[in-house]
């Protein structure tokens, strides 16, 4: 693309341009000192007349003056001046072609002086890292020891350097971070400046940082080798079951309809159980790989709560449990997505129907509340049973992975030891949080907290 800005500039923008003629001829370096001559005129006149002597010495040290003036070579003072202040810019901050290109790039971008302060930060820098101000040293944000390691590797003259970096603000998201050095002239004068044949390794005069986000791929790589050993784990025993049936049901049992019967309805309880297993997981990772992902859509939790009370209502009535929910507001609005948040109290309310089934009630309320210690407004979704409660050592554990405190009574009740993970993991992802409180004989009370939103 041709240059559009006009063909006339200035000769103190081009240091390296010849001064025109008339700028540097002798008349002008003449008319330059005038005031000067003319003072050492007048000095050496009154000179002469205060000692008696011959006026031609005066006039051939004044002739001498004239001469040397008019030979001896002069720039204009403002033009030195604006020639190292611009040298002296251009020591240290990008030009407009260097700070157009990086602000066209998609991924977070800095442009560093030598001495690591920040000259340029793009749209997606600053929107991730919005703390990173231009004359900032980047340290004052970013202090990962191998960050560090890796940038002065580059001041100092190295190569290209790749760091893994993890950058923390409302989740972790993972970047590869690339230190890239930057030398600005000709290969020419760097040579003849700096060294020749060891101007490569000079220290650069800028350096780009490059950050490309990895989150999504990291997650998805993490979520494999999770799904590979939780599921080979969970599913070896029904797995070996099913074998063990069909092998027996092909062999002695062949012709055993009594047998037959009853080994195929075990078959299809361990199925479904693989089943349900599967669909768990998936779900998890899902949820995983969207964590860094805030939501943001308006959701009325009383709608949520009212959905999946209905819903489960035939189960409590098979258990024999009334199912009861009590309300502050009949509108209560919070930032979140609508589906993950009907599986929260699902899970919740399932859980309660089936463990503290023994209290014949299950207790469903919301209402607002103010975090006593940062004083922030939450609602406050309360799922309570009247059952026999959980001891108080297993409280901190409910909600990793397969967790169990009686793993006969949760396959029992078809439980896969993930819908508290599930659980957790949708929390953290709307910024909320879980907390379970629990009386033995008593019952046990699932706190979910979640951020109102003020704006509506």
């Amino acid at each position: 693309m041709k240059d559009t800005q006009p063909a006339t500039h200035q000769p103190e923008a081009h240091p390296n341009r010849q001064d025109r003629p008339l700028e540097t001829g002798p008349l002008y370096r003449l008319h330059h000192a005038r005031w000067t001559l003319a003072t050492a005129a007048a000095g050496l006149v009154w000179i002469i007349a205060q000692t008696d002597q011959q006026y031609w010495r005066a006039v051939a040290v004044m002739f001498a003056l004239v001469l040397v003036t008019m030979i001896w070579p002069r720039r204009r003072k403002v033009t030195r001046l604006r020639v190292k202040a611009e040298a002296r810019r251009r020591s240290f901050m990008p030009d407009r072609h260097m700070r157009t290109l990086a602000a066209a790039l998609p991924d977070p971008c800095f442009i560093i002086d030598p001495k690591g302060i920040v000259r340029f930060a793009n749209k997606a820098g600053s929107s991730v890292f919005g703390t990173i101000r231009e004359g900032d040293p980047i340290s004052f944000r970013i202090r990962q020891p191998n960050m560090l390691a890796a940038m002065e590797a580059v001041q100092l003259g190295g190569t290209i350097q790749k760091v893994e970096f993890n950058h923390k603000n409302h989740s972790e998201r993972m970047y590869e971070a690339w230190f890239t050095p930057i030398h600005l002239g000709s290969a020419s004068s760097r040579g003849s400046q700096r060294g020749g044949a060891n101007s490569a390794n000079s220290n650069p005069d800028f350096i780009l940082l490059l950050f490309h986000d990895q989150t999504e791929q990291k997650n998805t790589e993490r979520m494999r080798a999770d799904f590979v050993a939780n599921a080979s784990h969970e599913l070896r025993t029904p797995l070996a079951s099913l074998i063990g049936f069909i092998e027996t049901l092909q062999g002695p049992a062949k012709d055993d309809s009594a047998a037959q019967e009853r080994f195929l309805a075990i078959m299809l309880d361990q199925a479904e159980r693989m089943s349900r297993l599967i669909s768990d997981l998936l779900s998890l990772s899902r949820i995983e790989m969207k964590a860094h992902m805030l939501p943001d859509s308006k959701v009325d939790l009383t709608k949520v709560i009212r959905h999946v009370t209905d819903a489960l209502t035939p189960l409590a009535n098979d258990m024999e449990v009334v199912l009861e929910t009590d309300f502050d507001q009949d509108e209560q609005i919070v930032i979140g997505e609508q589906d993950e948040l009907v599986q929260v109290v699902e899970n919740l309310i399932e859980n309660a129907l089936k463990y503290g089934k023994d209290g014949k009630k299950v207790l469903v309320s919301s209402n607002a509340v103010r975090d006593g210690i940062s004083g922030k407004p939450f609602y406050a979704i309360k799922v309570r049973d009247f059952g026999p409660g959980i001891p108080q050592e297993h409280l901190p554990r409910l909600t990793e992975r397969f967790y169990r405190i009686d793993a006969a009574t949760s396959r029992e009740q078809k439980g896969t030891g993930l819908g508290l993970a599930i659980v957790k993991h949708i929390l953290m992802r709307h910024r909320g949080h879980l907390i379970v409180d629990s009386v033995a004989g008593e019952g046990t009370t699932f706190q979910v907290r979640l951020p109102i939103d003020v704006k509506s």
